[in-house]
């Protein structure tokens, strides 16, 4: 029986081997040259790690997803790798600088704090030109509308005094002795002074009276 479980396990350690597939390449550098003693490891279980004294590499790993890692002075890199049967892969592997100390440095300093602050008061400026843009542009519209929704009225000399109403106004500055101040004919005909011009005004259009500036005052005289 246990002759039998040991074979087994030989068994099934062959299978494993046979479809477990072979990934080897060169390590280089961003300038393309070969990169020599680099360390290159795989997240396999366990965990292999060769050095690339002559700058190749070459690991043995059976199905699944793996991350390779190379690290030689300063740079690094990962690779992802998925193997998804047996056979033999050639992956060349490309080192760049690693920025880790700079963001390191950098933060020490305060200088991402420093253009972070910048960002914002920025974009609170453009904020605030935006929203007095905004306004202005709504006060405009809002005064269009209100200028259109209420026309001027021009009234013509024409359209202010009928017959029967200018025989009145001459009638009572007749009884005043054909000589009498606006401001009497305003007190007689109860009306604003802007309707009180037109209607003199039209009389003296008419013919039938002369407007005389006297101080602040107009003598309205009847003519014969």
């Amino acid at each position: 029986m246990m002759k039998k479980i040991l074979l087994l396990l030989i068994f099934l350690i062959l299978i494993n081997s046979c479809l477990a597939a072979t990934i080897h390449g060169t390590v280089y550098d961003e300038g393309l040259d070969v990169v020599k003693d680099s360390i290159v490891e795989v997240d396999s279980t366990p965990v292999q790690r060769q050095v690339a004294k002559d700058g190749t590499y070459r690991f043995t790993l059976p199905e699944g997803s793996y991350t390779l890692t190379i690290k030689y002075d300063g740079q690094a890199t990962e690779e992802e790798i998925m193997i998804e049967k047996d056979g033999d892969y050639v992956l060349d592997l490309f080192l760049f600088p690693s920025f880790e100390e700079e963001d390191e440095l950098m933060a020490e300093t305060g200088d991402i704090i420093i253009e972070d602050e910048y960002f914002k008061e920025t974009n609170k400026t453009l904020f605030a030109i935006t929203s007095l843009i905004i306004v202005l542009i709504i006060a405009v519209v809002i005064f269009y509308f209100l200028k259109k929704e209420k026309p001027e009225i021009k009234v013509g000399i024409e359209d202010v005094l009928e017959d029967d109403e200018a025989k009145k106004y001459l009638e009572f500055i007749k009884k005043q002795g054909g000589r009498v101040t606006q401001k009497d004919i305003r007190k007689n005909f109860p009306m604003s002074e802007a309707k009180i011009s037109l209607v003199i005004t039209e009389l003296e259009h008419k013919g039938k009276v002369e407007k005389i500036k006297k101080g602040r005052s107009n003598i309205i005289i009847l003519k014969k």
